[in-house]
């Protein structure tokens, strides 16, 4: 695709006002973060904003996506409203534990083959227009090959059969709730939300209310990822 100068212009505009932006989380969440604070108020910290462009333009599917290309250092959604969001990086420890929980996913998958796995650095066109990037995602075989190269490349436009997304310190339980019930909402047929402070695990599955366990030992993929078994002993 060519891009022209003014294309370029614009979105170099973007990318400028979202790292303005990011840098002012760090500066807020940094001061939140002062010790006395946190005695007093506890952990304040955000690890998102969002922001609504419709003053000045709408942003299209391939704006989103080179605004998220020429900027591999950003983690960068865009809810169903075309607000973009933008996260903060992850800590030491949630890292950790994404790579235990994707590592395990992808062994799984190397033995059975049943389909793809992805981390969180993929983003997913979802039906109702949102743009969404789970922890870990798994797409069932035949479904991943309906898809033709070009939407492989980009942001598949495709609901997950499963995803996963592990809370963080920092992260709103409400607003991650919204986004497992948003998954829902576009056709994921099941969905994992870990919340390692409460040692709980709240699962969403497709036309079924949500279950909660507290402190469960393992998971089991139902029928989406058969034979699936998550230990959660390095997660909790």
């Amino acid at each position: 695709m060519k891009i022209g100068s003014r294309y370029l212009s614009f979105l170099n505009y973007l990318s400028t006002f979202v790292k303005r932006k990011l840098s002012k989380l760090h500066e807020a969440n940094n001061f939140c973060y002062d010790d006395n604070l946190v005695k007093e108020y506890g952990d304040v910290r955000m690890n998102a904003y969002t922001i609504n462009f419709d003053v000045i333009t709408k942003i299209n599917d391939e704006q989103f996506f080179q605004l998220c290309r020429n900027n591999p250092e950003l983690k960068l959604e865009q809810n169903q409203n075309g607000e973009i969001i933008i996260m903060s990086p992850t800590g030491g420890e949630t890292g950790n534990k994404n790579a235990e929980l994707i590592t395990d996913f992808c062994l799984w998958n190397r033995r059975q083959k049943f389909g793809q796995i992805f981390d969180s650095s993929t983003g997913f066109k979802l039906p109702l227009g949102s743009k969404r990037s789970p922890d870990v995602a798994y797409i069932q075989q035949e479904r991943w090959d309906k898809l033709t190269q070009e939407e492989k490349e980009k942001f598949p436009p495709i609901a997950p059969d499963f995803v996963l997304e592990l809370k963080s310190k920092t992260d709103s339980l409400k607003e991650v709730q919204k986004k497992m019930q948003e998954y829902m909402d576009n056709g994921v047929k099941l969905g994992w939300l870990i919340n390692t402070e409460k040692k709980q695990v709240e699962i969403y599955r497709q036309g079924q209310e949500k279950e909660v366990l507290d402190n469960p030992q393992t998971l089991s993929g139902d029928d989406i990822s058969p034979e699936f078994r998550l230990d959660l002993a390095l997660i909790f």
